[in-house]
């Protein structure tokens, strides 16, 4: 598979000979892989493709057995994560918002322990809310009190709230009702528009890939299959594995303009 020729400060990650094990699974085999700043990228596959791994690894919280992972053209430093990870949005299935704490708390949070002004926190997350369609009433309630959309919106505000270069989003929206989903989707992309972000987006839905990224990356049992630009990808499949998803996808409709 060609290597796409962007250099390394255009980068949002770049994966050079990547291999890691869970347990006795082969998570990533070889990876070699190079995610462009400046637009949404999709991570597409089965449950089990090394997906999430990828993700996990460009934020720093598994290190790979062989090869090397640059984030944002750096170097990841294990011993020391956390100034990188200040320029990274993270967002996950689950939310993983506070029990314990309000909402507004909860979106603060990030810039609270960065140390952040009242006035420059106040000022964030009016702009959060106005973007994620989030009205200030939600603020003074707790994670139980919120619907699932509210819940996938306020932690989408919180992954976004010190302004990140990157921002990565594991299956987002996949545990919410078809509705709320395509509600989150329009926003998602509305965000874009206004405040735009790198990001890579794992997901195993073709259209959700197809929706809301320009770049795509198609993984089978750890390995990385092609990626590219999407209707790259559609057009001119590497093998068949991405053949029968390009059918898949070029039936689908469009709505990311």
């Amino acid at each position: 598979m060609p290597e796409l020729a962007i250099a390394s400060d255009q980068l949002a990650a770049e994966f050079r000979s990547v291999s890691l094990r869970r347990g006795d699974i082969l998570a990533l085999d070889d990876v070699t892989l190079s995610l462009p700043l400046g637009q949404t990228t999709a991570v597409l596959g089965a449950s089990g493709s090394g997906k999430s791994t990828l993700v996990q690894l460009i934020i720093g919280l598994l290190r790979p057995d062989r090869g090397t992972v640059r984030t944002l053209g750096e170097p990841i430093d294990f011993e020391n994560p956390r100034p990188m990870r200040r320029r990274i949005g993270y967002a996950i299935q689950d939310v993983s918002l506070f029990p314990h704490l309000d909402i507004r708390s909860n979106i603060l949070l990030p810039a609270t322990l960065c140390g952040w002004s009242d006035a420059a926190q106040r000022e964030r997350l009016d702009e959060l809310l106005h973007l994620m369609h989030l009205t200030v009433d939600v603020l003074e309630r707790y994670p139980h009190e919120l619907s699932g959309g509210q819940q996938q919106r306020a932690g989408l505000c919180r992954a976004m709230m010190l302004r990140p270069e990157l921002l990565l989003l594991d299956e987002p929206f996949s545990g919410l009702d078809t509705m709320t989903r395509k509600s989150i989707h329009e926003q998602f992309l509305e965000m874009q528009q206004t405040s735009p972000v790198s990001t890579v987006l794992v997901t195993h839905d073709p259209q959700e890939a197809l929706n809301l990224s320009q770049g795509l990356v198609v993984m089978k049992d750890g390995c990385v299959q092609q990626y590219g630009a999407v209707a790259e990808v559609i057009l001119n499949p590497a093998n068949d594995y991405v053949r029968r998803l390009s059918t898949a996808l070029a039936a689908l409709p469009v709505s990311n303009g």
